[in-house]
């Protein structure tokens, strides 16, 4: 009886102090990808580009799931809670283009040009983005076990979102995402989720690295030249002797493994 109790006001308490971290699960659980819904297409590459032609590039709740859509200027597209789940998209222009809330499961971005898009509480787990630019774009979404190669995220957003709780913590996760080479020049990466990604020779100049949490990265080679690297954390994280100075304010320094 003592232990239920126990466990009672612990639940209780853990819904009255952290209603946010639970609120914030992950939005996969739950969810049957193999609906329709969420596996196929209720349009065509035909009907896309007849919509575009029409001037209606409102595909906002649509199922685009596996469509070829690469080549094509989405740009200012609103595809809001849109599903494209492994559609490829490979040098498409999305540049303007809106995702929040939509699902890019394994999509194919790779080359192509997302220049200002605003992605709130997108699910882009593992998509294909090598040599993509980020530029100026608003990303609170989910990007874990993305391939990033080469990508540009310069002057993009990719912090949390402190005003707007009622989802939880909004901000970027890159968790185990490939970002070599990647370049992060004035970036917003504040309380981003940088755990076990691997950024060898990524380029973080002027970013703002501020209580992200970049624990067990590969971060060799990486410039942090001008960066703001406060309760930036790197316990068991792989960094450049050289790359001390840059990284004094960090958390966990003593932790991380020099190279």
């Amino acid at each position: 009886m003592r232990l239920r109790l126990f466990f009672s006001r612990a639940a209780i308490a853990a819904l009255l102090f952290f209603p946010a971290a639970l609120r914030a699960q992950d939005m996969l659980q739950g969810v049957d990808l193999s609906q329709p819904a969420y596996s196929q297409s209720e349009m065509s590459r035909a009907d896309v580009e007849a919509a575009l032609k029409a001037g209606k590039a409102d595909f906002s709740g649509r199922s685009l799931n596996g469509l070829d859509l690469s080549g094509l200027d989405l740009s200012g597209a609103n595809f809001r809670a849109a599903r494209l789940n492994k559609a490829r998209l490979s040098g498409a222009r999305l540049d303007g283009a809106i995702l929040d809330q939509a699902w890019l499961l394994q999509a194919d971005l790779t080359g192509a040009s997302l220049k200002g898009v605003h992605a709130f509480a997108a699910q882009m787990q593992k998509i294909r983005g090598d040599g993509a630019d980020f530029s100026s774009a608003r990303l609170a979404g989910d990007l874990s076990g993305a391939s990033l190669r080469g990508a540009t995220f310069d002057d993009a957003n990719l912090s949390a979102d402190m005003k707007n709780q009622s989802m939880g913590l909004m901000r970027a996760v890159l968790r185990s995402a490939i970002l070599e080479g990647a370049r992060f020049r004035r970036t917003n990466l504040m309380s981003a989720d940088l755990r076990f990604i691997h950024a060898a020779g990524a380029d973080f100049t002027w970013a703002n690295l501020t209580n992200a949490d970049a624990s067990g990265s590969d971060l060799t080679g990486a410039i942090f030249s001008g960066a703001t690297t406060k309760d930036l954390d790197l316990d068991s994280a792989r960094i450049d002797a050289a790359a001390e100075m840059a990284l004094r304010d960090a958390r966990h320094l003593d932790r991380a493994r020099r190279q």
